[in-house]
């Protein structure tokens, strides 16, 4: 699956990834890097979850966290999200040298985007299509991360927002808020 990045949750954390068998030669491309949502609570951003989950990128892959910044609108080989072990986790595995037409992106917005979303209610607030990775709040602050194909949507308080790539450059899209009429 191909996966395009639009954003990133606030929260990184970094593992060594081990291999069974293989001694741990704490080398660059043994590190797998964590990212997550989390909202600011005091003065610190922390992971509040509501649903709990990640998206894993492997240095081995390509991934540089030193320039993540330059990793946005670019597309990743990728394995479908997954829900294992009570957690959703999305596994970034390589780079793609070239541009190409993404599956899907991964998108990360917060209430200061979407006016926030309410999931205490039995409404629909994300397609059945997209895939909920991590979802955290507190107070009225919130971070969602969603794998979502093009032209899929998500109600927040202010409006529909659908996912709409750019024409001629498909590895690139945004959240655009739908007028009504």
């Amino acid at each position: 699956m191909l996966i395009s990045v639009l954003g990133f949750g606030s929260l990184w954390t970094r593992r060594t990834a081990g291999v069974r068998g293989r001694p741990r030669s704490h080398g660059r491309l043994d590190l797998a890097y964590y990212n997550t949502t989390g909202v600011q609570v005091g003065s610190k951003v922390r992971n509040r979850p509501r649903v709990y989950g990640h998206a894993r990128f492997n240095a081995a892959g390509g991934f540089r966290p030193d320039c993540a910044y330059q990793m946005m609108n670019k597309v990743f080989d990728c394995e479908p999200p997954s829900f294992w072990d009570g957690h959703h986790k999305v596994l970034f595995k390589a780079l793609l040298r070239r541009p190409a037409k993404p599956d899907a992106y991964l998108v990360v917005t917060t209430e200061e985007q979407s006016g926030g979303v309410d999931k205490r209610h039995d409404g629909k607030w994300l397609d059945d299509v997209s895939q909920l990775i991590s979802f955290s709040e507190c107070s009225d602050r919130q971070e969602i991360m969603v794998v979502m194909p093009p032209y899929g949507w998500l109600c927040g308080r202010l409006g529909t927002f659908f996912l709409e790539p750019e024409r001629g450059r498909p590895w690139q899209a945004r959240l655009i808020l739908s007028s009504s009429i």
